[in-house]
């Protein structure tokens, strides 16, 4: 389990984030929403290790984050950040195959040639990183974290995406969604921060909602993903309604002019 206990952040006095606790179960997809700073890449930030909280602790699998080395970290989470930047001319498999380097255990060709597969960037495998598009660079930097990760273990790991489908199309950004679900039933938690909310009531297990640094609400989908608690998270009017066929979730919002003229009937 991947736990969050009393995270407390700030900056110049300034409190970021405020005496946080969450916990992430692996086998489950959990994600991060709401409004821009909100303190949702913070919070990532924190539970990845990147940035130490003020007070408070991280723990994984029952021990700080603190007390790991580098090399013991890395046999049980992945991280994918919000940006990152290749300074070397290479080619989109050895963009993936620098994965291999935080791996657990030996990674050969074939296991890199099927999360190139998977993820649909095998026919760029020769291309070079930096003439890629943006939604390509992203599904292989993807690949690249995946690697790390992608043999089965006997014991939880976790895998940490800050806004990886962002630059993506429609039908990849499912696809990867899908493909994350699949991972966790390998003992595999899944945290990431997104944004489409309509992606998030249907592929998330977990969701938790931020405010002005702090969770609003928190737990299954089933239970906090509702029109009530999105308004109060954005501040504006968004509906849930679950197809009748219980296969999903439609998550919308009206145009403010629509919203406008509404007021103005019932005046």
């Amino acid at each position: 389990m991947l736990q969050g206990k009393n995270i407390h952040f700030c900056i110049s006095d300034k409190p970021i984030i405020g005496d946080v606790d969450i916990k992430l179960e692996p086998g489950k997809f959990t994600v991060i929403i709401g409004p821009n700073g909100a303190g949702k890449s913070t919070l990532f930030k924190i539970l990845s290790g990147d940035v130490a909280c003020s007070r408070g602790e991280v723990l994984y699998n029952g021990k700080s984050i603190k007390s790991y080395s580098s090399q013991q970290l890395a046999r049980i989470r992945a991280v994918m950040p919000q940006h990152s930047a290749v300074s070397f001319p290479f080619s989109a498999w050895e963009v993936v195959e620098l994965g291999t380097l935080n791996a657990p255990t030996e990674i050969g060709q074939e296991e890199i040639t099927e999360v190139m597969q998977k993820l649909q960037i095998w026919h760029l495998r020769d291309r070079a990183y930096n003439l890629l598009s943006g939604g390509e660079k992203q599904r292989v930097q993807l690949g690249r974290v995946l690697i790390q990760i992608w043999k089965k273990q006997a014991f939880p790991r976790f895998l940490l995406l800050d806004e990886p489908i962002s630059s993506m199309d429609v039908s990849l950004q499912h696809l990867v969604l899908d493909l994350l679900n699949v991972l966790k039933k390998r003992n595999i938690g899944v945290l990431s921060v997104l944004h489409d909310l309509s992606l998030v009531a249907n592929y998330a297990d977990q969701v938790i909602m931020m405010k002005a640094g702090d969770v609003a609400f928190q737990g299954e989908v089933s239970a906090v993903f509702t029109s009530q608690n999105l308004e109060y998270l954005f501040g504006y009017p968004i509906k849930v309604k679950k197809y009748d066929d219980g296969l999903g979730m439609l998550v919308h919002s009206l145009p403010l002019h629509h919203i406008n003229q509404r007021l103005i009937q019932a005046q």
